[in-house]
């Protein structure tokens, strides 16, 4: 059965240092939530206070109706996969799918025919009598997969689990994860610190730092609608400018900057506008062009990036990263002018 996750107001600490404050997250029925993070903002932790490996000092965890709280790791029914496999080495590839259904007391017929139907999902059937030293390390994440989900948990947890695979393998991977938990339904928690990791695979995304929730938001909202300062940054607005509005004449605003340098915005583009704000851009989000309406620069080191050059720029608002077209490139120390695309810039509240 399908069910919900929620994570209500708990608290950690290691010793006197506290890790989490009063988080709370709540997983619908079916649904994949990342937690996603630098070392040290508390998505691991998370991970394994729900997962029984350690208590909260305060607050509760449920899943569905049932309070895991305080509740032993091996009483909670949660299936997991590891960022280093933790496969049995002395097992075959059967025999470790097989070992929570042993550990459960299924009988040995229907034992053997959900892992049997388990490796040929995984598309490992033909490795069944192999040992985990046999294969590769995509192989053997596919085999924590399958050991993970022949038990039908209601939980389904993920730590870090593709970090050891390279780069191609990490997408095939992250395919194959997603399309499994689809096909289950199976209510599921997935820690990582890879952006587009957590963005390819996810309904929703936790952006956490310093044990808390920074933003709790589907892929595409966070990456367009920062909550904040620090989520914005985060999803790669590299540019936060200080503005004040001067003048508004319809839809039109005109904002100065610290140091003087002056915009003018459209709300139609970018949305409500406040007197004071910050406006975030990418360095995609600011052309950069030999004249025009935007941000007066010098432009500093240019690096060719392949689709685009970028260059370090010298500004009265201070230092700002922009993307130039291939097809203009420009000379250190040329002027130029920064325009905002309201495509790929957003408006922060400046407490945020």
């Amino acid at each position: 059965m399908t069910v919900s996750l929620t994570i209500d107001s708990i608290s950690a600490h290691y010793g006197s240092t506290e890790v989490l404050k009063d988080l709370s997250i709540s997983v619908m029925a079916g649904e994949l939530v990342s937690l996603l993070g630098s070392s040290g903002c508390g998505k691991t932790t998370t991970l394994r206070l729900v997962a029984g490996f350690l208590q909260p000092t305060s607050g509760g965890i449920k899943l569905g109706e049932r309070d895991l709280t305080g509740l032993p790791a091996h009483a909670r029914d949660i299936g997991l996969v590891f960022q280093n496999y933790a496969l049995f080495p002395h097992l075959s590839v059967q025999d470790n799918v097989a070992f929570g259904l042993r550990q459960r007391r299924v009988p040995q017929p229907e034992r053997t025919k959900r892992t049997m139907a388990m490796l040929e999902r995984v598309g490992l059937s033909a490795f069944a009598d192999r040992l985990p030293s046999a294969l590769s390390g995509g192989q053997k994440q596919r085999v924590a997969l399958a050991r993970a989900l022949v038990i039908e948990p209601p939980l389904l947890m993920f730590d870090e689990p593709l970090s050891n695979l390279d780069a191609k393998l990490r997408i095939d991977m992250r395919v194959e994860i997603r399309q499994l938990q689809r096909a289950n339904g199976t209510t599921s928690l997935y820690v990582t610190h890879d952006q587009e990791e957590a963005f390819s695979i996810s309904d929703r995304v936790a952006i956490m730092n310093a044990g808390r929730i920074m933003q709790l938001d589907a892929p595409e909202v966070l990456y367009r609608q920062p909550a904040n300062a620090f989520v914005a940054r985060f999803v790669g607005f590299e540019n936060l400018i200080r503005m004040k509005v001067t003048a508004r004449n319809g839809a039109l605003v005109t904002a100065e900057a610290t140091g003087g340098a002056r915009l003018h915005l459209s709300r139609d583009a970018f949305g409500p506008i406040k007197d004071d704000f910050v406006l975030a851009c990418r360095a995609d989000g600011l052309a950069v062009s030999r004249d025009g309406d935007g941000i007066a620069a010098v432009l500093g080191t240019r690096t060719y990036l392949g689709r685009a050059y970028q260059y370090k720029c010298a500004t009265s608002a201070g230092e700002i990263t922009a993307n130039g077209a291939l097809s203009d490139p420009l000379e250190t120390g040329a002027s130029a002018v920064l325009i905002p695309l309201a495509e790929q810039c957003c408006i922060l509240d400046p407490e945020d």
